[in-house]
Order: structure tokens, then C-alpha cells, then sequence
């Protein structure tokens, strides 16, 4: 038998480390920062003809991350989103985290035809998915007793539809620029 060759590559291998780990914390930081800016852009303030205009953002964001990399980013994650999108706009806890983990789920049984699709068709499935998480959400707050709205709780779904090429063309721009797989 050939003497191995002691390299850092069967060193990482020999201590169970996979090579790959090497760079996840780099993409898993700006898949963070990805998130931040998303949660950021969903609490800024805006006067109030216009709130019923705001795309969801983090809804978005998920539904992108979990579409490119559905290894990395799962219903776990999109949990977590939602709680701590819970705690930033004082919802009752895990409303959010539920809305936003069933149309996780949802992206995740159809990610591979998702990416197969044209922009526009994918917008009409963010168009489908955003309605789902906004009817979830308000259905959720209903059974709380904490809101009663009309149907213009559905205005972000068109406006995230409408967003969805430029916020996919972004995302695959910084995932592909940092190198993220």
C-alpha cells in the first residue's frame, strides 16, 4: 500500500470536518446580512397611505434562499426569521414564524420547478405564496383578537410580485459574487 500523503485536505477529512465548512460561515454572515437588510426594510417607517404598500421582504428573502439553497436554508431557519420578525413588530409570538414557515415548506416541495420558471411566472408564484403567508398571518391575528382588517391586506402580495425580479436578480448577484453554495 502507497504511503498517503498527509495534505489539510485529509487532515480536515480525518477530524470529520468537512472542506466546504471552511467557507460556510462567510456565506452563512451574508445570508445574515441578507436578513437583516430584510427585517430592516420591513420596520421602516412609512406614512400611512403607504403602509399597505410595503412588499414582504423577509417573505421574499426566504422564499430566494430557500429556492437557491435549500441545503443551507430550511423551515428551521424560516422560523426563526419569523420569530424574531414577531419581535420586531410586536405581533403575538410565532404568527410570523408560522405563516413564514408554511410557505416555507411550500417552497421547499417546489424548488426545483421554481427555478426552471421564467421571472414572471416566478412572480406569480411569489404572487401565490405571499398571499398565503399574508392570509395565514391575519387569520392567525383574527383568532388572537388583535386585528380585524379588510382585503387590503393583500396589496403586499401584488407589490411583492411586481418586486420579485429585481429582488431575485439581486440576491442571485450577492450569492454569486460571494461565492455562496
Amino acid at each position: 500500500m502507497a504511503p498517503r500523503l498527509v495534505t489539510i485536505d485529509n487532515v480536515l477529512l480525518a477530524g470529520r470536518m468537512p472542506i466546504m465548512n471552511q467557507h460556510s460561515s462567510g456565506g452563512l454572515m451574508i445570508i445574515l446580512g441578507t436578513f437583516i437588510v430584510a427585517l430592516m426594510l420591513s420596520q421602516i417607517p412609512l406614512p400611512r397611505i403607504m403602509e399597505w404598500w410595503r412588499p414582504e421582504f423577509v417573505a421574499m428573502f426566504v422564499i430566494y434562499w430557500i429556492m437557491a439553497l435549500p441545503q443551507r436554508f430550511g423551515v428551521g431557519s424560516a422560523w426563526i426569521i419569523g420569530l424574531l420578525l414577531d419581535v420586531l413588530k410586536g405581533s403575538v409570538l410565532g404568527i410570523n414564524a408560522i405563516a413564514l414557515t408554511i410557505i416555507a415548506y411550500g417552497t421547499l416541495l417546489m424548488h426545483k420547478r421554481l427555478r426552471m420558471f421564467p421571472l414572471w411566472q416566478q412572480a406569480f408564484v411569489i404572487f401565490a405564496l405571499i398571499v398565503l403567508n399574508q392570509l395565514i398571518f391575519y387569520w392567525l391575528q383574527a383568532l388572537a383578537g388583535t386585528k380585524a382588517d379588510d382585503l387590503h391586506f393583500l396589496i403586499p402580495a401584488v407589490v411583492s410580485a411586481l418586486l420579485w425580479p429585481w429582488v431575485f436578480v439581486l440576491l442571485r448577484g450577492i450569492r454569486r459574487t460571494f461565492k455562496i453554495s
